[in-house]
C-alpha cells in the first residue's frame, strides 16, 4: 500500500512541477484563407517530429521551435499544405489556399503518432469532438452511431447502461469483441462484463469503463478498425482500437474560460403492446364472480363486455366483512403501463479554464452530470475533473501531462433481464383490468409486505407477483466508482533527426456496489443485502525512439523502435445473503453484521497479468507519392505458457497517389490506392493455464475446496487475426467531394474456448484452441460540400457497411458453437455457416413416406406437441432449422449540416437493413396470453359440421405448421361460443396424429387428433404448447433520426458587449424519428444482453424501455 501511495504521490508531483518549467524560443502567427477568413483547427507540426499545435478560433497559433533551421508544416482539410522555414522570424502569418492537390489532413494513428492521411495504407476514421457533442450524450460512444463505416453499436438502453462496439464484425468466438480504448495514451478496457449480481441474485448493469469519459472533454476520436491500423497494440488490438484525444489549451491564446450547459427532458410516449382482452383467470370458469388475481393465466372473463366481478383492489368494507362487491370489468387501456413511468431529466454542466502562452499551455475542466430516469427512483450522476498541460523545458525537452479523475454512481440502478426484481417485467405482468396507479401505494404493511393483487379471503401477504413500485423503490442497487487515469509524457529532441518519447500511464479504478432489498420481496421475503468492492490498477510504461531523414531529394524515411510494459492488478471481494436463504435477521437493517453466520456468502478474487512488448516501425516515401509502412511487435504474456508466451505481430501497408503520377486535371484533388496486411491477436485471461483449488461453498462451518470441472490448458496459444485490406481514396472538384472505399478480409485462427468432454473424463470441458473464423466486408464513406459561399455552407456525409463472418474450422468432436441458448432456441453456428444465425427446435412430423399421415405433426399420447431438440446429426451436420440471423445485410449513416450566416442545422440518420432478433419478452408474454398475437393461432371451428374432414381439406393450415406455432382448434366453453363439450374437454386441441416408431423404424399410428372421438383437449389459453422462437422472431430493420440540432451563434460584436468572446444556443432532440419494421415498440438495437458472454446479440429479454421524445437545450459561452 505504501508503494502504491508513493507511486501516486510521485506521479502527481511530476505533473505539478512540470507546470513551472517553460521554454526559451517561440514562433507565433495568424492563419487565414485567401478570402482572409481566419482558420481555426489548422495543424502546425514541427517537421520531423510529433510536436505540434492547432490554431485557435481566431486562427492564432504559437509553437516552440528548437532552432532557426526548423521547418513548420501547416495543413488543413481541403487546403494545400505549406512548409515554412523559421529562420530568424518570430512571427509567421500564413495564407492557405484551396488545394487541387492531395488531401493532406493530419490524423492520429497507433501510439498517438500523427501522420498525414495521404501516406496511410489503411483506413482511419476520425470524428471531431464538436460532432460528438452537438447533441448531448451521457455516453460518448452513442455519438459514433452512423458516423463511422464498419462500426456496429448496441446498447441495453437507458443512461449509464453498457454500450457494445464491434469493429468489422466478430474476431473471437468467446470474448466480447470489444475494441481497446486509448484516452490520451492511457489504455482503457471497456468490456461487457460489468454486470453485478449480489444480494438476492439481482442482475444490474453498472455500465462499462468508457462511460466514465466526459464527452465534453473530447477533442478528437480516431477509429483504427483493422489490424493494419492497430497492429502496434499487439494482443490488445485484435478487435480494433478507438483513440480518444482530449482537449488541451493549445487553441486558446491567453487565459480563457468556457462554459457549457445542457438540459434534456424526455417524455415517454410509447410502450410495448399489451393485450387488453381478458382479466386474470382460466376460461374453464367463464361466469366467475371473483377474478383469480393470483392466476398466471390471462384468459379469464372478457373485458369491456359489460361483465362484472369481485376484483382487487378491495374497499375497507370488503376487507372487513370478507364479502366482495362485483365491479365492472374494464380494460385500463393502452396507456396503463405508460402511467408508471416518470419524465426523465438530464442536466450536464461543464466549465473549463484554458491558457496558452509562449512557454506553456493547459486546460482544466469540471463537468457535472445528473440524471433522473424513467423508472421511479432511478438515477445516475457523474463528476469529471480534468487537467491537460504541455510545457517546454528548453529547445529539446517537452513535457505533456493529462490527469482525469471521475466519480460516478447512483443511488439505484434498476435491475435487468427477467429476474423477479426487474420492475419493467413486473409492470408488463400486471393484468389489464388493474389500474397501475392503484399500486403506487406499494406497502400493505410498511417494511413487511407488499400491496399487490390477491384474492379476497386469502392472506394478502401471500401474493403471487411483485408490485413494480415496490421493486423500483425497495430494491436499491447503488454504486460509486472512482477512476483516476492519466499520463506524463516527455519528448526529447536530440537532433533535428533523432527524438525520444517516454510515457508513463496510470489507470486506477475503485468501485463499491451495494444492493438493499427490503422485506416483502417475493423471492427474498426477509430481505437481502450484498456489498462488493472491485479494484483495478493498470500501469503502462512506453518509450519510442524515432529517427527521420532523407536518403536524397526523392526519398524520405522514418525509423522507430520502442517498447511497453503493462502491469494489470485486479481484485474484488463480496459478502451477501445467500440466494433463497433466511434473509436478514432484523428486517431492513442493511449491514453485514445483520446476516446470520450460516446465511452469509463470501467471495473474493485476485488477478495479475504482465505483458512485455518490443516494437519497431518504419516508413519510406518516394517523391511524396509512394508510401510504404512496416511494423512489428512482439509480446511476452504472463497468461500463456512459458514455452509459448512469445508471439509476433507484423504489418505492412502501402499507398500510392495516382494523381501525382498522372495528369488528372484540376477536378481530381486526390486519387489514392492503398493496401495493408497485418497480424494482431488476443491472448487469454489470467489463470487459464493450470487447474487450482477453489472455494466451492460451505459444509456446515467448514469451507469446501474443489477443482473446477472446466479444465485449464497449459498449451494454449494466442488467437491470431490475419487481415488484408484494399482501399481507394478520392477527392474531387477541389475537395468538394471525398470518397473512401475499403474491402477487407481477415482470418482469425486459434480460437480459444471451452470444449465439452465426455462424462468418462471426470470433467465437463477443457480450454482449447479449437476454431477458425473468416470475415469479409466492405465499407464506404462519401463526403460532399454541396454549397459553399460567404453566407451558406451545406455539408453531407454518407457511410455504408456490410460484413459477414463464417466459421471455417472447428476442432474434431466440436459440431457447433453456441453463443447463447434459451428455452430450446439460441444462436448456434456450424462450420461453413455465418455467425449470428438463430436456430430453433424442429417440428416433429411423420417421416414414413408410406404412411397416410406422412408430413402430419407427430403428437404424444396426451395430444401434446413433440419437439425435436436435436441440433446435429451423427456426422455433426446441423438438423435444427435456422429461423434468422441477427446481423444486418448492411448499415448506412447520413449526416448533414447546413450553416446559414449565424444559424446551423445538423442531422444524423442511421438505417439498418436486414437481420432478425428474438424477443423473449414477447415469447414469455405469449405463454401468459399477455399479447393479442396469441389469438393468431386459435381457430374457432364451432360452426363446422365435420371438423376432422374440414381439417384434412385444409391441411396446409392445420397439418403443415408454419414453423412458428401449432395451430390450436377450439375455443372457450360453450357459454362463450366454444365447442359444446362437457367438463374438462372444453378447450382446444392440436391437430395431428398421436403415434410412435417401432423398433424397426416403422411408424405406428395410435389416434388421429382432429376433433373426433379420442381427441385430447387442453384448457383454452392456460397450457397450450410453448411456441417456437420463430413466433417471437422479428425483423431488425430500422430507420432513425438519431439526432437533430438547430443552433444560433451570436455575432461577435453582440457577445463582446456581454463580456464574452463567443455565445451560442441550440435546441436538439434524439431519436425523434424511430421506425422499425417489426412494429412492436421494441428497439432492435436493444436486442443485446450485457451479461459478459461474448456474443449475446440478437436476443432481447425484458429490455423494454419506453420510447421517448427528448428535448434538449444547450448553451455554450467562452470568455
Amino acid at each position: 500500500m505504501k508503494k502504491r501511495n508513493l507511486r501516486l504521490f510521485t506521479f502527481f508531483l511530476i505533473c505539478l512541477l512540470s507546470a513551472n518549467i517553460y521554454a526559451q524560443q517561440q514562433v507565433k502567427g495568424v492563419i487565414s484563407d485567401t478570402s482572409e477568413i481566419l482558420l481555426p483547427g489548422v495543424s502546425v507540426i514541427l517537421k520531423g517530429t510529433t510536436i505540434g499545435v492547432t490554431s485557435d478560433f481566431d486562427g492564432n497559433y504559437s509553437i516552440t521551435v528548437p532552432n532557426n533551421n526548423s521547418i513548420l508544416v501547416f495543413s488543413y482539410l481541403g487546403m494545400s499544405t505549406q512548409e515554412v522555414t523559421v529562420g530568424s522570424k518570430t512571427n509567421i502569418n500564413v495564407t492557405l489556399e484551396e488545394s487541387s492537390e492531395a488531401l493532406d489532413g493530419i490524423v492520429v494513428t497507433a501510439l498517438g503518432i500523427s501522420r498525414e492521411k495521404k501516406s496511410l495504407g489503411y483506413s482511419v476514421a476520425e470524428v471531431s469532438g464538436d460532432d460528438m457533442t452537438t447533441v448531448t450524450q451521457e455516453n460518448a460512444l452513442n455519438a459514433l452511431n452512423g458516423r463511422v463505416a464498419g462500426v456496429q453499436i448496441n446498447s441495453t438502453g437507458g443512461a449509464g447502461s453498457t454500450v457494445s462496439v464491434i469493429l468489422r464484425g466478430a474476431s473471437s468466438l468467446t470474448t466480447d469483441n470489444q475494441p481497446l480504448y486509448v484516452v490520451d495514451g492511457v489504455p482503457l478496457s471497456s468490456g461487457l462484463t460489468n454486470i453485478g449480481s449480489i444480494g438476492g441474485g439481482v442482475e444490474v448493469d453498472y455500465g462499462g469503463g468508457i462511460s466514465d469519459i466526459n464527452p465534453d472533454d473530447i477533442a478528437n476520436v480516431s477509429v483504427l478498425k483493422g489490424p493494419s491500423a492497430a497492429a502496434l497494440y499487439g494482443a490488445r488490438g485484435g478487435n480494433g482500437v478507438i483513440l480518444i484525444t482530449t482537449k488541451s489549451g493549445k487553441k486558446n491564446k491567453g487565459l480563457g474560460i468556457s462554459f457549457s450547459s445542457s438540459n434534456v427532458y424526455e417524455i415517454p410516449y410509447k410502450f410495448i403492446e399489451k393485450s387488453t382482452l381478458f382479466a386474470n383467470g382460466s376460461r374453464s370458469n367463464p361466469n366467475t364472480t371473483q377474478i383469480d388475481e393470483t392466476s398466471s393465466g390471462w384468459v379469464g372473463p372478457e373485458l369491456d363486455k359489460g361483465l362484472s366481478a369481485i376484483q382487487w383492489p378491495y374497499s375497507d368494507q370488503e376487507i372487513a366483512t370478507g364479502v366482495g362487491v362485483a365491479k365492472p370489468l374494464t380494460s385500463r387501456g393502452a396507456n396503463n403501463a405508460k402511467n408508471f413511468f416518470e419524465n426523465s431529466f438530464t442536466s450536464t454542466n461543464t466549465v473549463s479554464i484554458e491558457n496558452s502562452t509562449d512557454r506553456m499551455n493547459y486546460r482544466m475542466s469540471y463537468t457535472n452530470m445528473q440524471h433522473e430516469g424513467f423508472i421511479p427512483n432511478s438515477d445516475l450522476y457523474r463528476h469529471n475533473f480534468g487537467i491537460n498541460s504541455s510545457f517546454d523545458v528548453n529547445d529539446k525537452l517537452k513535457l505533456n501531462s493529462s490527469i482525469k479523475y471521475t466519480i460516478s454512481g447512483a443511488d439505484n440502478r434498476p435491475s435487468t433481464t427477467d429476474r423477479g426484481a426487474n420492475p419493467l417485467q413486473a409492470l408488463y405482468d400486471i393484468n389489464s383490468h388493474i389500474d397501475i396507479l392503484d399500486m403506487k401505494d406499494y406497502w400493505l404493511v410498511e417494511g413487511v409486505s407488499q400491496n399487490a393483487p390477491y384474492n379476497l379471503g386469502d392472506d394478502p401477504s401471500e401474493f403471487e407477483f411483485n408490485n413494480p413500485y415496490f421493486l423500483a423503490n425497495e430494491i436499491n442497487n447503488g454504486f460509486k466508482r472512482k477512476r483516476l487515469m492519466g499520463n506524463i509524457q516527455a519528448d526529447y529532441q536530440f537532433t533535428d533527426k533523432l527524438s525520444l518519447m517516454t510515457r508513463f500511464a496510470y489507470n486506477d479504478t475503485h468501485e463499491v456496489r451495494e444492493t438493499k432489498i427490503s422485506s416483502g420481496f417475493n423471492d427474498e421475503p426477509n430481505g437481502a443485502y450484498g456489498l462488493s468492492n472491485i479494484n483495478g490498477v493498470e500501469t503502462n510504461v512506453d518509450f519510442l525512439l524515432t529517427y527521420q531523414d532523407k536518403l536524397n531529394e526523392n526519398f524520405d524515411y522514418s525509423l522507430s523502435a520502442g517498447g511497453n510494459r503493462r502491469n494489470l492488478n485486479n481484485n474484488s471481494s463480496s459478502a451477501q445473503t445467500k440466494n433463497g436463504g433466511s434473509g436478514l435477521v432484523v428486517p431492513n437493517l442493511f449491514t453485514l453484521s445483520n446476516i446470520a453466520s450460516d446465511n452469509i456468502s463470501y467471495g473474493s478474487s485476485t488477478s495479475k497479468k504482465r505483458v512485455n512488448s518490443l516494437y519497431a516501425l518504419g516508413n519510406i516515401s518516394f517523391k511524396n507519392t509512394v508510401f510504404v509502412d512496416a511494423s512489428v511487435r512482439n509480446d511476452w504474456s504472463s497468461t500463456l505458457p512459458e514455452n509459448n508466451n512469445s508471439f509476433l505481430y507484423p504489418s505492412v501497408s502501402s499507398s500510392i497517389l495516382l494523381d501525382k503520377i498522372f495528369d488528372m486535371g484540376n477536378d481530381v484533388s486526390l486519387f489514392k490506392l492503398r493496401v495493408g496486411w497485418a497480424q494482431a491477436g488476443n491472448d487469454t485471461s489470467a489463470y487459464n493455464l493450470y487447474s487450482v483449488l477453489g472455494n466451492s461453498g460451505d459444509w456446515g462451518a467448514a469451507s469446501q475446496l474443489s477443482v473446477s470441472a472446466a479444465l485449464k490448458n497449459d498449451e494454449i496459444k494466442p488467437e491470431i487475426n490475419t487481415s488484408t485490406e484494399y482501399g481507394v481514396d478520392l477527392s474531387l472538384f477541389r475537395n468538394k467531394v471525398t470518397m473512401d472505399f475499403t474491402y477487407y478480409e481477415s482470418d482469425n485462427k486459434n480460437q480459444i474456448f471451452q470444449k465439452s468432454l465426455p462424462i468418462s473424463s471426470g470433467a465437463t470441458s477443457k480450454l482449447f484452441n479449437a476454431g477458425n473464423l473468416n470475415s469479409k466486408g466492405f465499407e464506404a464513406s462519401l463526403g460532399s460540400v454541396l454549397v459553399k459561399n460567404d453566407d451558406l455552407r451545406w455539408n453531407m456525409n454518407l457511410t455504408f457497411t456490410t460484413n459477414k463472418t463464417i466459421i471455417t474450422e472447428l476442432a474434431p468432436g466440436t459440431d457447433y458453437v453456441s453463443f447463447w441458448s434459451e428455452a430450446r432456441n439460441g444462436a448456434y453456428t456450424w462450420v461453413g455457416e455465418e455467425i449470428g444465425q438463430l436456430v430453433d427446435r424442429a417440428f416433429v412430423r411423420v417421416e414414413d413416406e408410406n404412411s397416410p399421415y406422412y408430413g402430419w405433426p407427430l403428437l404424444d399420447d396426451e395430444g401434446w406437441d413433440s419437439d425435436d431438440r436435436t441440433l446435429s446429426d451423427a456426422e455433426g451436420n446441423r438438423v435444427a432449422p435456422v429461423t434468422g440471423n441477427y446481423n444486418p445485410d448492411f448499415k448506412m449513416g447520413l449526416q448533414t449540416s447546413i450553416t446559414y450566416k449565424n444559424w446551423n442545422l445538423s442531422m444524423n440518420f442511421d438505417w439498418r437493413k436486414g437481420g432478425q432478433f428474438v424477443s423473449q419478452t414477447y415469447r414469455y408474454s405469449e405463454s401468459d396470453v399477455q399479447t393479442s398475437r396469441w389469438l393468431d393461432k386459435v381457430h374457432d371451428l364451432s360452426n363446422v359440421n365435420d371438423i376432422p374432414a374440414y381439417i384434412k381439406e385444409n391441411s396446409d393450415i392445420f397439418l403443415s405448421p408454419n414453423g412458428e406455432f401449432y395451430p390450436l382448434v377450439g375455443g372457450p366453453t360453450a357459454e362463450y361460443g366454444g365447442f359444446p363439450y362437457d367438463g374438462l374437454n372444453d378447450g382446444v386441441f392440436l391437430p395431428g396424429v398421436m403415434g410412435y416408431y417401432d423398433d424397426n423404424g416403422n411408424f405406428v399410428a395410435t389416434q388421429e387428433n382432429l376433433g373426433g372421438e379420442g381427441t385430447q383437449y387442453h384448457s383454452y389459453g392456460d397450457n397450450y404448447p410453448w411456441s417456437y422462437s420463430k413466433a417471437a422472431t422479428f425483423d431488425a430493420d430500422y430507420l432513425k433520426l438519431r439526432q437533430i440540432s438547430i443552433g444560433y451563434t451570436f455575432p461577435r460584436e453582440v457577445s463582446e458587449k456581454m463580456g464574452m468572446n463567443n455565445l451560442s444556443l441550440s435546441l436538439f432532440s434524439r431519436n425523434i424519428i424511430l421506425w422499425t419494421k417489426a412494429g412492436i415498440n421494441i428497439d432492435p438495437e436493444s436486442a443485446f444482453q450485457s451479461s459478459g458472454s461474448g456474443m449475446a446479440q440478437g436476443v432481447e429479454r425484458y429490455n423494454i424501455q419506453p420510447w421517448s421524445i427528448p428535448v434538449g437545450f444547450k448553451l455554450n459561452a467562452s470568455f
